[in-house]
């Protein structure tokens, strides 16, 4: 069973073809054919964060071609579903890509499926591994920051989400104020490595009594911050970096113990962009561990906004029945 996955949520063009192998279990276990995925950071670089005009014009330009590539060999009539990510996310982006495969589906009958993208992240898990239900799924993106219980496919408990900055945002916007690329994830785990992690007291947003996210107010303490040393000409980038990504990281494993204590549930899977940030990969490791949990982590590639994970969502869809019309529309704020 062939499913081809579509992705334009924020700024990358993503297709993917995905097989399904459903054996006796009729679990449907996925084997990647494909996963392409056309970057836009150069574009955006300048900027310091998307400019969502500039990504909705360059989804235009990229999808036939990423979703070609990823066909391969393929013909269209091969195809058992295409599945297409309707939300949440950028909007001029999302229309993009449904609007691409509502009109395949159409003009080649191939039954279509509405995903949402942080089922789809949350069902990365099963990419390559094979978690027993239930388990927690710990989303961290530059969009979003969610602890999920996940009680079977389709069954998803919203347990905590960010009240403001999702972790991944709050690190790019951190990376502007110290002048370093975009994305700035990956600037800031390398820079905090050479840094004293407890050299500077930036705040931790612990919320008690909830399993709610705050990173707004930290990446407003790093201005402070900067704003006191801009006279001094001294600017310790490294303990800065390694600062603040220590704070992120105290909130994000002190509210994964907490869900595994609050549920009494030993799996926790860890999706999202962020997910592969070394340190946030060691702590959590570390975590397990010590509370015996088994942790699952996807390979970077499928640990950033990709149409794998797209498929994989769509294939348990459609087996429940679920699809989709053309009057498909997506929205940018889409409840799981």
């Amino acid at each position: 069973m062939l499913i081809l996955g579509i992705d334009t949520s924020c700024d990358d063009t993503s297709s993917a073809l995905v097989e399904f192998d459903e054996g006796v279990k009729k679990t449907g276990t996925p084997r990647v054919i494909s996963n392409v995925v056309s970057s836009q950071a150069e574009i955006h670089a300048r900027y310091g964060g998307i400019v969502p005009e500039l990504a909705s014009r360059r989804h235009i330009e990229m999808i036939w071609p990423v979703v070609r590539e990823a066909l391969g060999g393929k013909e269209l009539e091969e195809l058992a579903a295409i599945a297409v990510c309707a939300g949440p996310g950028l909007i001029g982006s999302l229309l993009v890509g449904c609007s691409f495969a509502k009109a395949l589906s159409f003009s080649k009958n191939i039954p279509l499926v509405g995903v949402n993208h942080l089922e789809g992240h949350i069902l990365s898990a099963f990419i390559e591994n094979s978690p027993e239900f239930p388990f927690i799924s710990l989303v961290v993106s530059g969009g979003h920051t969610s602890l999920y219980l996940a009680n079977g496919f389709l069954d998803y408990t919203e347990m905590g989400k960010s009240r403001d900055d999702a972790a991944g945002e709050a690190y790019d916007k951190v990376a502007k104020l110290l002048s370093l690329g975009y994305p700035g994830g990956p600037d800031i785990d390398r820079l905090a490595r050479e840094g004293n992690p407890r050299a500077i007291p930036f705040p931790r947003a612990y919320l008690p009594g909830s399993l709610d996210f705050s990173f707004s107010g930290m990446k407003t303490a790093v201005l402070n911050y900067l704003n006191e040393k801009k006279n001094s000409g001294d600017i310790p980038v490294n303990d800065i970096a390694a600062s603040f990504q220590q704070a992120v990281l105290d909130v994000l494993l002190r509210k994964c113990q907490q869900a595994i204590k609050k549920t009494g549930v030993s799996r926790l899977a860890l999706a999202g962009g962020v997910a592969s940030n070394s340190a946030l990969k060691e702590g959590l490791r570390v975590m397990a561990g010590k509370t015996g949990t088994e942790l699952f982590i996807p390979s970077p590639v499928f640990c950033t906004d990709n149409a794998v994970m797209i498929a994989v969502a769509g294939y348990h869809r459609m087996k429940a029945g679920q699809l989709a019309g053309p009057g498909l529309n997506p929205k940018a704020s889409l409840k799981l």
